[in-house]
C-alpha cells in the first residue's frame, strides 16, 4: 500500500465516526469490522479504495448540497433547494432503489389500496424535480473535507441536510442482545422503518386463523403518534371481514390514547368491541421471542402473533458522528430549534425523524418543515435570513373499511417563550370518522405524492 493510501484511511477512520445502519437493525459492528486496521492490509485495501475514491456522480455546476435519506423529508428537501436556489447543484441520497410510503401504509394492509399507490420511484422524483439521485448507504461524514462516505465512495458537499430518518430501540422494552434484536426484529417487526415489514405484516393479517394477535404503542416521540391505534383497528377490520375468532391485544405504553382519544375509543368500543382490548399504561420491560410472550412491569401477556412496534431514537448516524444532544434520550441532534443547523455549524442541517424538535413525526410534518430549511438554506447560501414560521401537521386516521372512513387532525406549533417549549397551535380537530374523511385521508396521499415526485 502507497504511503498517501495508508494516510487517506487513517483519515477516514478518524474523520468519519459514523457508520449508518443498512435498516433499522443496522450492522454497525460489521461495518467497523470491516474497516478496522489489520495486519491483513492487502485484504482490506480493495473495500478501502472503493470508500476513498470520488463516487461517480456529476460534476457539480454550482454549490452542491447532499440530502441524506430519501423519505418524506429528503425528498421534499431535494426538490426545494432548487426551487428556493436554482444554482444549487443537488444530490439525494437513499440506500433503497424505490419509495414506500409509511403514511397511508395501514389502508394498504386493509386492501383500502394497492401497492402501487404507496411505490415510487426515486429516478422520477429527480428527473421531475431537477437533481441528482445515487442509490448509496451513508457510512460517515468528515465536516473538515465537507465529504460524505458512501459505499459508492465520497461525495463533496458545500452543504449537508441529514433526513436518515429513525431506528428501534430494542433495549427499551428489555431486550439487550443484538441477536435477540435481530431476531425480534425479522419475527415480529414494527412496521415504520423498512418496506419488509409492511409486506411480512400484511402476510400475518391476511394469514391469521385465530386466537391473540399482540400490537403495542411505544412510548416517548415515535413516527406518526396516531399510527398505532389506526394500525388496530384495520387490523381488527380484516379479523371482522374475515370472520376470524380472535383477540387484538393493544398494549400502550403511555397512560392514555395520545391523540385522536375520544375518537379512537368510540371506535374500539363500538366498532371493534368484541375484538380489541386496550390495556393503557402497559410498559413492556421483555420479549420472550420463541415463548411468544410479553413482560410488563406488573403482567405477563402471551400470544399467538404480534406486531411489536419498540420506542425510537434517531439514525445512529447521528450520534457516532458526534452531533447528538447529550440530554436527548433519545440520541436526536444537537441542532439549533428555529435554524435546524448543526450548533457552530451553519453547513450542516438535520429535518425529520432525527431533529430535536418535539413536532410529530407524521409525513405531512416532514414534508411541511422540509419546505422552509430548503428556503432558510438557499437564504443562508445568498446571505439572507428567513423568519421562522411553523411547520403543519396533517393527520388522517381510518378506523373502518368498506367503506373507509377516518378523522383527522391539522394543527401547527408555537414556541413559549417563558416555558422555552414548543406546544400545539391552531390546532382543528375532527374526531368524527366518516366516508367523506376516508376519502379526503386518500386524496391527501395522492397531493403529497404527486408534489414530492411528479410536479
Amino acid at each position: 500500500m502507497k504511503k498517501a493510501d495508508k494516510f487517506s484511511r487513517r483519515r477516514f477512520l478518524q474523520a468519519s465516526g459514523a457508520v449508518l445502519a443498512g435498516n433499522a437493525m443496522g450492522a454497525t459492528s460489521a461495518a467497523a469490522a470491516a474497516i478496522e486496521p489489520k495486519d491483513t492490509e492487502t485484504q482490506t485495501a480493495p473495500a478501502l479504495q472503493k470508500l476513498l475514491r470520488k463516487a461517480a456522480v456529476p460534476l457539480a455546476k454550482g454549490a452542491r448540497v447532499v440530502v441524506v435519506g430519501g423519505g418524506w423529508s429528503g425528498l421534499t428537501m431535494a426538490k426545494n433547494l432548487r426551487r428556493f436556489n436554482p444554482a444549487f447543484d443537488v444530490i439525494l441520497l437513499d440506500q433503497q432503489s424505490a419509495f414506500v410510503s409509511f403514511p397511508v401504509s395501514n389502508a394498504w394492509l386493509a386492501d383500502q389500496v394497492s401497492l402501487d399507490f404507496l411505490s415510487h420511484s426515486f429516478f422520477d422524483a429527480a428527473n421531475n424535480n431537477d437533481y441528482h439521485f445515487m442509490q448509496a448507504t451513508v457510512l460517515g461524514f468528515d465536516r473538515n473535507s465537507r465529504q460524505v462516505y458512501t459505499d459508492r465512495g465520497y461525495v463533496d458537499y458545500d452543504y449537508l441536510v441529514l433526513a436518515p430518518g429513525i431506528e428501534y430501540d430494542y433495549s427499551r422494552i428489555g431486550v439487550e442482545d443484538a441477536e435477540a434484536q435481530t431476531r425480534l426484529f425479522h419475527r415480529y417487526p414494527g412496521g415504520f422503518v423498512t418496506s419488509s415489514e409492511l409486506l411480512t405484516i400484511k402476510n400475518k393479517i391476511h394469514q391469521f386463523t385465530g386466537g391473540t394477535f399482540l400490537l403495542n404503542v411505544p412510548d416517548g416521540d415515535y413516527r406518526c403518534t396516531a399510527a398505532p391505534y389506526e394500525r388496530a383497528c384495520m387490523i381488527a377490520a380484516v379479523f371482522k371481514r374475515r370472520r376470524v375468532r380472535a383477540k387484538i391485544l393493544l398494549l400502550d405504553m403511555n397512560s392514555e390514547i395520545k391523540i385522536k382519544k375520544t375518537g379512537f375509543t368510540r371506535a374500539f368500543e363500538q366498532l371493534y368491541g368484541d375484538y380489541i382490548e386496550y390495556l393503557p399504561s402497559s410498559l413492556i420491560s421483555n420479549v420472550d421471542i420463541d415463548g411468544h410472550r410479553v413482560e410488563t412491569e406488573f403482567d405477563e401477556y402471551s400470544f399467538d402473533d404480534a406486531i411489536i412496534y419498540p420506542p425510537v431514537r434517531a439514525s445512529r448516524l447521528i450520534e457516532e458522528a458526534g452531533i447528538a444532544d447529550e440530554y436527548s434520550p433519545q440520541k436526536a441532534a444537537n441542532t439549533d430549534p428555529f435554524r435546524y443547523h448543526l450548533i457552530g455549524d451553519e453547513r450542516i442541517y438535520v429535518t425529520g425523524d432525527s431533529r430535536s424538535q418535539p413536532f410529530s413525526k407524521g409525513g405531512h410534518t416532514a414534508h411541511s418543515e422540509a419546505q422552509y430549511v430548503a428556503e432558510v438554506i438557499a437564504a443562508h447560501a445568498l446571505d439572507r435570513d428567513v423568519h421562522w414560521r411553523s411547520p403543519q401537521t396533517m393527520c388522517f386516521s381510518a378506523v373502518d373499511i368498506e367503506p373507509l372512513r377516518a378523522m383527522s387532525i391539522i394543527t401547527y406549533y408555537k414556541f413559549d417563550q417563558r416555558t422555552e417549549l414548543f406546544a400545539f397551535d391552531r390546532t382543528h380537530l375532527i374526531e368524527e370518522w366518516d366516508t367523506q374523511g376516508g376519502q379526503a385521508s386518500l386524496a391527501w396521499a395522492e397531493g403529497m405524492y404527486r408534489d414530492m415526485f411528479y410536479l
